[in-house]
């Protein structure tokens, strides 16, 4: 059994090494996490979150406002330092619609952003993911894609 002066000696002992030498070359002093520069490697050194989400939109009109995706360690918190380049493409497809557009970006600061996402084919329950090498991948809110208008055709 654990006393309370025990429990709280391992939370400190914890919280100190967290903040100091007890992680290795490379790692971020806050989370402990491998600091993510976009390279290789097999461990995953956080994950991806949409900041701003694909909403519905017109066939062939680019998905308005840009879609944000971002790169974030186990707390949450903006990996700021992460550089690599984040893909979008489509995981759920109904009815067989194709993506275009700029699907991959450099991220700057931890952040990528997608401004010319098109997807060609009207539909419901269209969804995209986001991947980046060493992070773990995010899949978007489902999005409908409605038939072309004349007024979306005239869209720039």
């Amino acid at each position: 059994m654990t006393t309370p002066t025990r429990a709280r000696t391992l939370v400190l002992a914890a919280a100190l090494c967290a903040a100091s030498a007890c992680m290795g070359p490379g790692s971020d002093a806050l989370t402990g996490l491998a600091t993510a520069s976009g390279g290789g490697g097999g461990a995953t050194s956080g994950r991806l979150a949409f900041l701003v989400q694909p909403t519905d939109i017109a066939a062939g009109s680019p998905i308005s406002p840009e879609v944000k995706v971002e790169a974030l360690d186990t707390l949450g918190t903006v990996l700021s330092q992460f550089s690599g380049r984040v893909f979008v493409t489509l995981v759920s497809n109904p009815p067989g619609g194709s993506l275009s557009g700029t699907t991959s970006a450099a991220a700057a600061s931890g952040l990528a952003i997608f401004d010319s996402l098109v997807i060609n084919q009207a539909g419901s329950g269209y969804m995209l993911v986001a991947s980046a090498s060493g992070m773990a991948s995010v899949t978007s809110a489902p999005f409908t894609v409605f038939g072309a208008t004349a007024s979306a055709a005239r869209a720039p």
